[in-house]
């Protein structure tokens, strides 16, 4: 068994973080429970060493500044709360972590950037570094969507800048790398990215114009090498695209589309980068924000929003390819972390 923890918009039925039990044999989720009761609970990550839990309270009132973080301890699958912070923005809505330490906090309407030290056991500590993407444009209005620490250092999607900035560390704080852009084309409106396993290629998903753009790492920089679209041709309609997610192997990618309500699925060329169409699947509910794949790889889970349910996937391993198996009624779901 493995546990699904559930971060959920507040401002409905749901009330804060939710876990289930996954029973991987039958793709059930089991035995809801309530571990966490604070508003807007709507990303979550869990420490590599799994014995932290953190979310963003994703408001604009957490403090005078905007909205909050809060750290909790992970013991036999309950969490014991440790500290909270404010972000210094309004309405964070992603946390992410590095191998050494710190905590990201991406604030959407702040159109800033906090990064926390941590303390040896895992609580937050005071006065994070705050990078400021109001500076960076004077035309256009920043919105931090999401942030990711790798060996290449710091890179953090900006919906408003339609970029991907990077930050190098230097001594302890970040400051601005070699290649400080990656810069997506007019209104595309970055928000989620993910790397292939040695970090050769970067894939980022557009909200605004529904679109998946490739790029490859060559001498430090990453330059792009194609986009596609995330929607059926078909389509008529507004459609804002979520999430994405490589497979383990590699192999396969995945995009949600809200509006159109699809998962879309490409297949991925190992050595050019490349993506090809293998489908798209309905998901059986109404705005699919975050998704995520079970620790087995053999299922796959979407927290559809607006229609308050998760519903779940058995995913062909061979061709990528999804099949609808069942749903669970939850609140609002907007984030799925799995706990092995």
């Amino acid at each position: 068994m493995s546990q699904l923890f559930v971060g959920t918009y507040t401002d409905g039925d749901s009330k804060g973080i939710y876990s289930y039990s996954f029973d991987p044999n039958t793709g059930t989720l089991l035995d809801q429970r309530l571990l966490a009761d604070l508003p807007n609970p709507s990303f979550l990550a869990i420490s590599t060493d799994k014995k932290n839990l953190y979310t963003v309270q994703e408001t604009a009132d957490f403090d005078s500044l905007g909205g909050g973080v809060t750290a909790f301890k992970l013991k036999e699958g309950l969490l014991e709360q440790q500290n909270s912070f404010g972000t210094q923005g309004a309405h964070p809505c992603h946390v992410a972590l590095s191998e050494d330490g710190q905590l990201a906090a991406s604030n959407y309407t702040g159109g800033n950037l906090a990064i926390f030290d941590l303390n040896a056991d895992g609580s937050l500590q005071a006065n994070p570094q705050v990078i400021d993407h109001k500076v960076l444009d004077t035309t256009k209005t920043p919105h931090v969507h999401k942030a990711h620490f790798n060996t290449d250092g710091l890179f953090v999607a900006d919906l408003g800048l339609d970029a991907v900035k990077r930050y190098d560390k230097k001594g302890t704080t970040w400051a601005t790398a070699h290649q400080s852009s990656l810069d997506m084309a007019e209104g595309a409106g970055p928000r989620h990215f993910t790397f292939s396993k040695d970090n050769s290629f970067l894939y980022v998903i557009n909200e605004l114009n529904s679109t998946i753009t490739v790029l490859k790492h060559d001498e430090g920089s990453y330059n792009e090498v194609e986009t596609q679209s995330t929607l059926a041709t078909d389509f008529e309609g507004d459609s804002f695209c979520a999430d994405i997610h490589l497979s383990a192997d590699g192999k396969f990618l995945y995009g949600s589309n809200r509006g159109e309500n699809t998962i879309v699925v490409f297949a991925v060329d190992a050595e050019t980068g490349k993506l090809s169409l293998v489908g798209r699947t309905a998901v059986e509910g109404d705005w699919p924000r975050n998704f995520a794949m079970d620790p087995t790889g053999t299922f796959l889970f979407v927290a559809n929003q607006r229609s308050n349910n998760i519903t779940i996937f058995k995913r062909n391993m061979e061709k990528g390819t999804l099949t609808f198996l069942k749903e669970k009624t939850i609140g609002s779901p907007v984030c799925l972390v799995f706990l092995e």
